[in-house]
């Protein structure tokens, strides 16, 4: 992709912050640093988001992160835990659509990092839940 800026931090054109490489997976710091240590994790391969990814390269990507986490971890004793996020399309918040994953180094409960889970329990009795699933299994791929 000629205008996609992490295919440009992948080729050098753009300097970044290398944490971790290899043939396949690039992991550098975010320019935004939410916390100290937030890291992104991308594939080599240009996919837009988690819906264009085979097994393969799924197998590749995810398998990485355990590694890059636990550098992170081990790189500042302050850190008590970490969210890894991966926005998929606009909606989800995705603003760069080249698939990332953030690692975003967690220090406290006033660290400038929040998410939030609504609580729709009451909306979903069990026989929701049941139609839901039904239908998501069978949509699921062989």
């Amino acid at each position: 992709m000629n205008d996609c800026v992490f295919c440009k931090i992948i080729n050098h054109e753009i300097p970044s912050h290398v944490v971790y490489e290899d043939d396949d997976v690039l992991a550098f710091l975010d320019i935004t640093q939410v916390t100290p240590g937030h890291t992104l994790v991308i594939p080599k391969k240009h996919v837009t988001d988690i819906f264009e990814y085979d097994e393969t390269l799924a197998q590749t990507v995810f398998s990485r992160i355990p590694k890059i986490a636990r550098g992170i971890e081990k790189s500042n004793p302050a850190i008590q835990g970490m969210n890894i996020i991966n926005n998929n399309r606009e909606m989800a918040y995705q603003s760069v659509f080249h698939s990332h994953f953030h690692l975003i180094p967690r220090y406290g409960k006033k660290d400038d990092f929040t998410m939030h889970f609504g609580n729709n329990m009451k909306k979903y009795p069990p026989e929701k839940l049941a139609e839901i699933a039904a239908t998501i299994q069978h949509e699921l791929e062989d």
